[in-house]
């Protein structure tokens, strides 16, 4: 199996990061999310935290977040390590 290749922020999700980091209304989950998406825009040794995972996936599924927020989550979720397969 072909290893994926590295993956990091790009600028317009690192864009959208920054205004959701910005945004004074924007909920914790949301900002997590957007900073982890933004800590990871030029490296590909970081990986996003399952705590910001987490915080991703619940911004992604609430209806009232911007499309900023949902980008910066999304790249954010792009980059969480593969899991594990566990051996039976």
């Amino acid at each position: 199996m072909a290893k994926s290749k590295p993956k990091v922020t790009g600028a317009k999700a690192a864009r959208a990061a920054s205004k959701t980091l910005k945004s004074g209304s924007t909920a914790a989950a949301s900002k997590s999310a957007a900073g982890s998406a933004l800590a990871q825009t030029k490296t590909v040794k970081k990986t996003t935290s399952a705590t910001a995972a987490k915080a991703a996936s619940k911004t992604l599924r609430d209806g009232r977040t911007s499309k900023a927020s949902k980008s910066a989550a999304g790249s954010a979720l792009a980059q969480t390590p593969a899991k594990k397969k566990r051996k039976k």
